[in-house]
């Protein structure tokens, strides 16, 4: 069983930055692909960026390409997102998943946490 936790959502202005966190507790992080995923209202979730087990493998959604990045630190049981210049359009909950398999989706990811609110402002 794997716990997540994300944090570092909060309101900010086009153009601005996020550095959003994923704090896993359970088994070893490192057993895990791991990803970032967001959601808005009335809309499915959607895939931002998976980062495999080891970090050397990493994908992005078109619409964050050069734009986010992701990052995994197995020693500390982290998962980070880095957004820099944010759009409105980015507005969203954004939700951490891990997942047994690589690559994967929504619907491959074995765990979720519960989700953090970024609201761009424009």
């Amino acid at each position: 069983q794997v716990q997540l936790v994300e944090s570092g959502g909060g309101l900010v202005q086009a153009g601005g930055s996020l550095r959003l966190s994923c704090a896993a507790s359970g088994r070893a992080l490192r057993a895990y692909a791991m990803g970032w995923f967001r959601q808005t209202p009335g809309k499915e979730r959607e895939f931002v960026a998976t980062i495999g087990r080891t970090a050397t493998s990493t994908r992005y959604a078109d619409s964050v390409k050069g734009r986010f990045t992701i990052s995994r630190d197995n020693a500390k049981i982290s998962v980070y997102l880095q957004m820099n210049s944010l759009k409105p359009e980015d507005t969203a909950i954004y939700y951490c998943a891990a997942a047994t398999i690589w690559p994967f989706t929504v619907s491959s990811a074995a765990y979720w946490g519960q989700g953090t609110q970024v609201t761009v402002s424009s």
